[in-house]
């Protein structure tokens, strides 16, 4: 009798993994409205081969894309790298029909928005913008509409490295694992900037006990990622190459470790960009631009602390962002430099990457996220 539990338990398994979908949607610099933007393709979980099932045309530039916590929303920075303009945008995604149906719009607050995060109740909007280093928050309704922002934070002071770092350059907003506090590496001012979300007010960003975390000086950090058990932070430093470790508690970020993403034969020119943790928290991965074009690959410690396992070419140039599957079996780069989409088998015993399937044609793509429907 136990056998045959075990045996429909196993069969109930096999149907609900191969009923699901798992898609992943790509976002560019299409620098022409009339152009595809928006692109989805559906990612074969066993082969690791990409099939389009839809695209987008009609907004400039949805350089950064994020998805709705159900999966039925998914928003865009639009009108990046755009003088005068700077915009975020909604769309809805529906796996039954594969479409992809414009929704809204809203000014960004700022200039070049580079990174959008929702809440996880979905009615929360946070963006950043880089060339003015700002940070707008915007209601979400139920039908996925962007409201306008209620509240928009510019920060000024910048850092040591005068051509970068003239002023403050917001590249992206993270919140923490209970979504009580937002995070913002802040590449211009060397900082880490800090506030409470108190997702029940008008105006959900209040000041923290602690507003920020200074990193190591020209470091420039650009993206942030949580370890799953919550207890660890590491924030990935495009000017300096490397990657900062925080013990996480309470809103506040205590340095732990600081290692280098690039390998020991490059001394200069660094361009880490992305940096993602495998769904069993074992192994972190960051690319890198600029002379490598790689993926540096990190096993984790019971401390948080990384150890370098190795690196992997991303067959292709600049690296902008890349992502995990939810299974964690699979790894696709957004090659920009090359307008190409990679994608990587992940051993999850090694941590290592092999490159599987065929490579995809998408002009300027500079982001891709990926979910499970």
């Amino acid at each position: 009798m136990k056998n045959i539990l075990a045996l429909f338990i196993t069969a109930c398994s096999w149907v609900t993994l191969y009923s699901q979908h798992t898609y992943a949607f790509f976002g560019s610099f299409n620098w022409d409205k009339d152009t595809e933007g928006i692109y989805v393709y559906e990612l074969d979980i066993i082969k690791g081969n990409l099939s389009k099932i839809t695209s987008f045309k009609g907004i400039a530039n949805p350089s950064f894309l994020t998805i709705s916590p159900d999966g039925k929303y998914i928003f865009a920075c639009t009108e990046s790298k755009t003088e005068n303009g700077g915009s975020v945008s909604s769309f809805e995604f529906s796996p039954e029909k594969k479409t992809l149906t414009f929704i809204s719009t809203q000014k960004s607050g700022g200039e070049n928005p580079v990174y959008l995060t929702v809440h996880r109740n979905g009615k929360w909007l946070i963006n950043g913008n880089y060339s003015e280093g700002s940070v707008s928050v915007y209601p979400i309704s139920d039908n996925g509409k962007i409201e306008p922002y209620v509240q928009n934070f510019q920060f000024s002071e910048g850092s040591i490295n005068h051509d970068r770092q003239d002023r403050a350059h917001i590249h992206s907003t993270v919140f923490s694992p209970d979504f009580k506090y937002i995070f913002m590496p802040d590449l211009g001012a060397d900082k880490i900037r800090a506030y409470q979300f108190q997702d029940e007010k008008e105006k959900p960003l209040q000041k923290a006990e602690t507003p920020f975390v200074q990193t190591f000086p020209g470091s420039g950090p650009r993206h942030l990622t949580f370890h799953p058990n919550g207890k660890f932070a590491y924030c990935i430093e495009e000017m300096g190459g490397a990657v900062s470790v925080y013990f996480y508690e309470n809103g506040k970020l205590e340095n732990i470790q600081r290692i280098d993403t690039h390998s020991a034969k490059y001394k200069e020119g660094f361009e880490s960009s992305d940096i993602h943790i495998s769904p069993d928290g074992n192994f972190l991965y960051a690319s890198n631009r600029g002379n490598e074009n790689n993926i540096a690959i990190f096993s984790i410690q019971n401390n948080g602390t990384l150890k370098t396992i190795g690196y992997q070419s991303v067959k292709g140039k600049h690296p902008r962002t890349f992502n995990i599957d939810p299974s964690g079996n699979f790894l696709i780069t957004a090659n920009t430099g090359t307008n190409e989409v990679v994608v990587f088998k992940r051993n999850p015993e090694t941590g290592l990457l092999k490159k599987v399937g065929k490579k995809i044609k998408i002009k300027g793509v500079s982001c891709v996220e990926i979910k499970r429907y």
